[in-house]
């Protein structure tokens, strides 16, 4: 089946590009134009949150080298339009997905317009930052079930790469198997809620909005790939060569936003869900103390390694030719502005997965060490749980506790994100079986 529309990267990418904005030329005297994408809760620390801090303003005054800088804070959906003004020269610096980033490299080098990036926001070394997600009274319950199937997503998103992968790897043709919607986010979800579109395929935080409002549940979890994805920082090339300083501040306070967030999850959590209108509890599930997103500025060499295999899906869409990943990558200027902090880093390993409840009118969350004692905890105190997140079994990607799949496993209680992986686990357990959340919450009371 063919898709129904022209990919939205490549519509916004070709746009002329008198016509990419009408903000002042940015990178010209005292102006900084930082493009970002409020809802893409992966990006906070090099947008939302950052801008809510104000420790990018704070970093140019301390510059003390004449000038008085302004900040111009552009958001937008996704990262084709960010890209758009990049290549215009209108925007200086820009956060947007690992596939996006690809399309950023490989238009800008055409355009004689060459970025680089420069920092990463946030990552997920198992891929769980997009899931496939289904109407909640869907009766498919597996990939395979998209056979023949309408599905929304975003070409040239990284939610697309996760589905072009997952029907691969359930024998699906990605072009042919399905009818592909190309939608933006929002457009996709009214598409599934109407009942026009069978699946939707997103990123972060989409699934998990549409999951925590009742109107999706998940049925494929993007790190069953196992294989990473991210969102990060990227900046033109001549702006970088010719204030230096300034993008070098900008990393210093993108670092001083990621203490932050990671020092207090669940205050960082309530700004970016007071500036994105979006609910806490669902910014939490991603950018929390144990949530599915990490948030460090290092370029790791997985990283790395995953954009390189990104390039084969952006050409398969016919989105890209090849892309050198590795002269498009350059993080000198974070490794002189953070100095050790930048080889520690490097150094780190995501957090290892727990089970959290959220206590109503709490500012802290409480950690678990098992599904079973978080939802003992849970039967205990029902009135009183603003939310609760288990991880799952096989991934470790964390979901919303009432949302998710169970299986009880002798005395175990086990939560899974997506119905196929709780059928696999009980496939391969004698014994084992799937139970509702009603239930899992009745056999730990």
């Amino acid at each position: 089946m063919k898709r129904t529309a022209v990919p939205l990267a490549t519509v916004a990418l070709l746009l002329p590009l008198a016509a990419c904005g009408t903000s002042a030329q940015a990178g010209t005297g005292s102006t900084v134009t930082v493009g970002y994408q409020s809802k893409t809760i992966n990006t906070v620390t090099a947008g939302t949150l950052l801008r809510s801090l104000g420790y990018f303003e704070q970093q140019l005054g301390a510059l003390h080298d004449g000038h008085t800088y302004k900040v111009v804070w552009q958001d937008y959906a996704t990262g084709a339009p960010i890209t758009a003004q990049m290549t215009a020269g209108k925007i200086d610096i820009g956060s947007m997905g690992d596939f996006p980033l690809l399309i950023n490299a490989a238009r800008g080098k055409q355009l004689g317009r060459p970025t680089h990036l420069v920092s990463v926001t946030g990552y997920n070394l198992r891929g769980g930052l997009n899931t496939i997600v289904t109407a909640p009274d869907s009766k498919l319950s597996s990939v395979q079930d998209l056979k023949g199937r309408k599905v929304s997503t975003s070409i040239g998103s990284a939610a697309d790469g996760t589905l072009v992968r997952a029907l691969q790897r359930a024998g699906i043709d990605p072009d042919k198997g399905i009818e592909k919607l190309n939608q933006q986010p929002a457009v996709g979800a009214s598409a599934l809620d109407a009942g026009s579109a069978d699946a939707l395929s997103q990123f972060v935080a989409w699934p998990g909005l549409l999951a925590y409002q009742g109107k999706a549940k998940a049925l494929y979890d993007g790190a069953q790939l196992d294989l990473p994805t991210f969102h990060a920082l990227t900046a033109r090339e001549d702006f970088a060569k010719q204030r230096p300083a300034v993008l070098e501040a900008f990393l210093k306070a993108q670092a001083q936003a990621t203490d932050y967030l990671n020092a207090h999850p669940v205050a960082a959590a309530e700004k970016v869900a007071k500036a994105t209108g979006l609910p806490a509890e669902v910014v939490y599930l991603y950018n929390g103390a144990h949530g599915i997103s990490t948030f460090d500025p290092a370029v790791k060499p997985q990283l790395v390694s995953a954009l390189k295999q990104d390039v084969s899906i952006l050409k398969s869409e016919k989105l890209t030719g090849d892309i050198d990943v590795d002269s498009f990558v350059d993080d000198q200027y974070a490794k002189k502005a953070l100095r050790s902090a930048y080889t520690k880093d490097l150094a780190a390993t995501p957090p290892p997965a727990a089970s959290e409840v959220w206590p109503t009118g709490a500012e802290t969350t409480r950690t678990f060490n098992s599904p079973d004692e978080l939802l003992k905890y849970v039967a205990q105190h029902r009135s009183d749980i603003r939310a609760a997140y288990v991880p799952d079994a096989t991934t470790g990607t964390l979901w919303f506790a009432d949302r998710a799949e169970w299986v009880v496993d002798g005395s175990r209680l086990l939560p899974f994100v997506a119905p196929a992986t709780a059928q696999a686990y009980v496939a391969a357990h004698p014994g084992a079986r799937t139970i509702s959340y009603a239930d899992a919450l009745g056999r730990a009371s």
